[in-house]
């Protein structure tokens, strides 16, 4: 019988989204059956033909036609908006995202932004040019984070990470999915995606990282931001798609919402002279959220558990859900 043979291209500029010398050590020590092979992004089409696996950022659906043998196309990405899901399904091909290991990154980049409105640092960052004093503006515009509430809708492995944070912090967290575990025991209060006006209504900080869906293009528009406690605090580090960028604005304008901090955007990157990029109260992150120096290592080691899975005829974890018209809030 012919060994397995994983394809691997995982190439970037930045050196923890690469995957290492070390890595493929790593994996062919612990997996002496299967042969590893890497390429360049450019020759994966070329380069498919053999094998029974694929582990890498990207794959275009026209891939598929040169893969004969292809069981499994594996992601280390948290999303899967980017991947061919129903083609891969309809081929009988797996394919898989990865979790677990992008909600560290990402609560402390939340964090970071929260505390940046809360503290009053992006006003002082801002005004520290032209004023030389500005402690009573301030005095206005600071909140306590603690005893105050953080609602994450699309509340799923990272929502848990940042809720954890938020929990060293003093904040109570709601979170919002379509399926809320039964009993969790986590200090979550859970509600189901039907309640997200009411989850929202209460919030100091409302925190979206939900998935790019049918179902959550533009949810967070004119009435959902309506909803909102006034002088909340919202964070999109999910999807720049489940916002309705002109419904932010409004609520930006009227003083509805205090401030926004934006990882993602629609166009990405912002034009220079986009509403959004300009506004005063707007604090934009180039998708840098996931910023993360052991990134790979927790990708590498995630898709090995998966291998082994693999090879035994287990079930893979992070199966993709083929794409359709239901409520998908579980996040990331």
């Amino acid at each position: 019988m012919s060994r397995p043979v994983v394809l691997i291209s995982l190439e970037s500029p930045h050196s923890f989204w690469r995957l290492s010398a070390e890595h493929k050590r790593s994996l062919q020590a612990s997996f002496p059956g299967v042969e590893f092979c890497t390429a360049a992004e450019e020759d994966v089409p070329y380069r498919l033909a053999e094998a029974s696996v694929y582990f890498g950022w990207r794959f275009e659906p026209s891939w598929l036609a040169g893969a004969p043998h292809l069981n499994w196309i594996a992601s280390p990405a948290a999303g899967t908006d980017h991947l061919p899901v129903a083609e891969a399904h309809s081929a009988g091909v797996a394919l898989t995202r990865s979790y677990g290991f992008h909600g560290r990154p990402m609560a402390e980049h939340a964090m970071g932004l929260i505390l940046g409105f809360s503290r009053g640092l992006f006003t002082s960052q801002r005004v520290q040019r032209n004023r030389t004093w500005w402690k009573d503006d301030l005095a206005e515009e600071f909140f306590d984070l603690a005893g105050s509430t953080m609602t994450i809708v699309g509340c799923g492995s990272i929502g848990g990470h940042l809720a954890r944070t938020a929990h060293a912090f003093g904040m109570d967290v709601i979170g919002v999915r379509r399926t809320p575990p039964v009993a969790a025991g986590d200090g979550i209060t859970w509600m189901h995606a039907s309640a997200v006006h009411q989850a929202v209504a209460v919030a100091d900080v409302v925190v979206d990282l939900l998935p790019a869906a049918r179902a959550t293009h533009h949810l967070f528009d004119h009435a959902l931001f309506t909803a909102c406690k006034p002088g909340a605090v919202f964070l999109n580090l999910g999807r720049a798609t489940t916002v309705y960028q002109s419904a932010l604005l409004a609520a930006l304008h009227t003083g509805h919402l205090r401030g926004a901090a934006l990882d993602v955007s629609d166009p990405r990157p912002l034009p220079a002279r986009h509403p959004l990029r300009l506004h005063p109260r707007v604090v934009l992150t180039p998708k840098s959220s996931t910023l993360c120096h052991t990134y790979m290592d927790g990708a590498v080691a995630f898709f090995a558990e998966n291998l082994r899975r693999f090879l035994a005829g287990q079930p893979l974890n992070g199966l993709a859900e083929v794409p359709d018209a239901h409520f998908p809030l579980a996040g990331g």
